[in-house]
């Protein structure tokens, strides 16, 4: 079935006029039932008037009136009229000021077929992420540590600063033949290219025999050296969210040594209000931070000496 739509819409006007009566005790004088009408004026294509009756009515209470001139029932019948008046007097000087409000009959559009199409969404990072699979059009080969994983140039240029000076860079080689990488796992470089290719971490639960924390680490590695900054963060904040009791000690010593100020200051945080400080101190990444980085253990003190735990 066809969706369909309407749409209701209300137009309002709004005017304030004030009538002023200067001698107000004079008027007092003129008589009973005697009044005053401020001169016309016009809101929401209406004309008004002010009436006031300077002996009152009953009780000697003032009288005040708000006119409407004009004399279209048939207009009058399509709105709504809202107003208010307020009065006040300054050295025999009265004033009286009147607020309308026309507010006219709403109005509903006629009915229009609204279009259900939708447009499909991105698909780029997945044929992006096919084209990883495709050796027979791969123009580089790398052999890492011993694994051969074949890529594409142009794609590594455009993700990363490093390949680009490598691939296109003034020294670049005619003929590269087989790129030799040592420095990198094969599971770590494959899960750079996976990023590279379509702009997300890969699924690190099962890394083989490196648990997912430790992945995360050597690929932030990589991603530093290859200046890939958006996976860098997004490693460091992978970090940030999976700290516990065991790996937060073996964390706090990785930032310390690649300065990694965000989630450097994440591990103090969380070692300097953690109820299970004792547990944290037991753990074996606590003696290896012990020995590498005894000054970043000051920070850890000074942290918790500001803020006791709860």
């Amino acid at each position: 079935m066809p969706l369909t739509t309407s749409t209701c819409t209300v137009e309002a006007s709004q005017g304030t006029h004030l009538f002023h009566i200067v001698g107000y005790s004079l008027h007092e004088r003129l008589g009973a039932g005697s009044s005053v009408r401020s001169a016309p004026f016009s809101v929401g294509g209406y004309d008004w008037a002010v009436r006031f009756f300077p002996d009152g009515g009953e009780g000697g209470a003032l009288v005040l009136l708000l006119e409407l001139l004009t004399k279209d029932v048939v207009a009058k019948a399509s709105c709504h009229f809202r107003w208010n008046l307020l009065m006040y007097a300054q050295d025999d000087r009265l004033t009286i000021e009147c607020a309308v409000t026309v507010v006219k009959e709403p109005k509903v559009s006629e009915t229009k077929i609204v279009s259900v199409f939708k447009e499909p969404p991105s698909d780029l990072s997945v044929h992006l992420g096919s084209l990883l699979l495709e050796d027979d059009t791969s123009d580089v080969t790398f052999k890492v540590q011993g694994e051969v994983i074949c890529a594409h140039k142009i794609v590594l240029a455009m993700r990363s600063p490093v390949f680009k000076a490598k691939f296109y860079g003034p020294e670049m080689e005619e003929n590269f033949g087989c790129i030799a990488v040592e420095d990198v796992r094969p599971a770590v470089f494959k899960a750079m290219l996976h990023f590279i290719y379509t702009d997300s971490l890969p699924d690190m639960d099962n890394p083989g025999d490196v648990d997912k924390k430790e992945m995360t680490r050597h690929l932030l590695v990589a991603a530093d050296q290859y200046e890939m900054k958006r996976l860098k963060l997004m490693c460091e904040d992978s970090l940030c969210n999976s700290l516990s009791v065991d790996s937060v000690a073996t964390t706090l010593a990785f930032a310390e040594q690649l300065n990694l100020c965000i989630l450097k200051d994440a591990c103090i945080e969380y070692i300097a209000f953690s109820n299970k400080i004792d547990d944290v101190v037991a753990s074996q990444g606590y003696a290896h931070l012990k020995r590498s980085c005894p000054s970043v253990l000051l920070e850890v003190l000074e942290k918790s000496s500001k803020f006791p735990r709860v």
